[in-house]
């Protein structure tokens, strides 16, 4: 899989950008701020509908443009099809392929697969459990594209669920009787169903990635810093231990019933829901301690660079080779896992480099030039 043409209009820093991708390795090679990332940005951003810089669309619109338009050509296998994405900040995004008429943005996914390594990605290992669940549902979502509405459907039932327990708890601090909190109250259990049966078929799609993520995280880690594992990805989920164990969907399902009305007091009295996908962590060992606060800054990266190739792997596996874009990331790595990571990612399909200075690239990353400033990206 790759893309051979990214077209952009008004998006980040550029009001026109047409530029033309060979496979192979293309470094695209400038200071600091002058447009290198928001081109491999915009590359994710069709892969994945998001940023791994920004939470929301707005910032990604050219200030004092409406919208923003990206648009690629993407090859995989004898099959060529055109992606494109219309940025509206405030309203509904649109979508097109091969310019037919729309479809739903999450339609795309599948379309180009990518996985990306950030300077952003030590956040994997250091952040707050956020940080690692996004990495494992946005992993998800590459494998099999349906889980996007899924997890869509999961975070409009939690909106709902946390909307009526704030009611309940406001209603209690006030000492109302009825009305608003007991109306609240007797819809819960509704949606308690609704939140579980999502919930389950998000944590089954979340396990079964682990355990076929692990073998490979490990390998990835030992190529990375030999000796230095092993790695161990432990899920620590919200709804108890049995998750680990347990045998499928309904399984999980009445897993998280169960410890919704054990909660169910504790949730009224707060105004928020406690268990639940959107509470649990990935615990990343290595060796028999946790690496967050006890990995070394090396350990870290070697870590979260890991966690990516495992991820580059598996889709490789599944469904062909994603497009890799390494964002500013040899500028952060000491010269030995510099080194390790180039020999590893040169034999890609499609590997996509930005840096600040031609030095930065490794020789074994040899290909297509783009000198980018001032929001010119020019062949060289």
């Amino acid at each position: 899989m790759h893309v051979t043409h990214l077209s952009l209009a008004d998006f980040r820093s550029y009001t026109r950008a047409e530029v033309a991708l060979d496979p192979g390795v293309t470094a695209f090679v400038g200071p600091n701020g002058q447009g290198k990332t928001n081109l491999v940005e915009a590359v994710c951003y069709l892969a994945t509908l998001g940023s791994h810089r920004v939470s929301s669309d707005a910032p990604l619109v050219r200030m004092g443009a409406e919208r923003a338009v990206v648009r690629a050509a993407v090859v995989q296998g004898d099959r060529q099809q055109l992606v494109e994405l219309e940025l509206n900040p405030g309203k509904a995004n649109r979508a097109r392929i091969n310019r037919s008429s729309q479809v739903r943005p999450r339609d795309v996914l599948g379309i180009l697969r990518s996985v990306l390594f950030a300077p952003e990605d030590l956040a994997l290992v250091k952040g707050d459990p956020g940080e690692r669940r996004r990495f494992l549902d946005e992993l998800i979502t590459a494998r099999a594209p349906r889980m996007a509405g899924v997890r869509s459907d999961y975070d409009r039932v939690l909106k709902q669920r946390n909307t009526l327990l704030k009611t309940a708890a406001l209603a209690r601090r006030h000492g109302s009787r009825g009305g608003g909190g007991d109306a609240a109250l007797s819809t819960l259990d509704v949606w308690d169903q609704h939140l579980a049966r999502a919930g389950a078929e998000l944590l089954a799609q979340r396990l079964d990635l682990i355990s076929v993520l692990q073998p490979l995280a490990d390998k990835a880690y030992e190529q990375l810093a030999p000796g230095g594992g092993p790695v161990l990805l432990e899920y620590r989920g919200s709804a108890g231990e049995g998750m680990a164990d347990a045998g499928g969907r309904e399984e999980l399902y009445e897993l998280l019933m169960a410890a919704l009305t054990e909660a169910r007091k504790q949730e009224i009295e707060r105004g928020v829901t406690l268990v639940g996908p959107h509470r649990d962590d990935l615990v990343l060992k290595l060796g028999r301690l946790p690496a967050k606060g006890y990995a070394s800054h090396g350990e870290s990266w070697s870590y979260a660079l890991a966690l990516r190739l495992a991820s580059y792997d598996l889709l490789r596996t599944e469904a062909g080779e994603p497009v890799l874009v390494l964002d500013d990331v040899f500028a952060e790595l000491d010269e030995r896992r510099r080194e390790r990571l180039a020999e590893l990612v040169a034999p890609g399909e499609q590997v996509l480099v930005t840096a600040a200075v031609e030095d930065d690239v490794p020789q074994v990353l040899t290909g297509t030039r783009y000198a980018v400033s001032e929001g010119e990206v020019r062949r060289v």
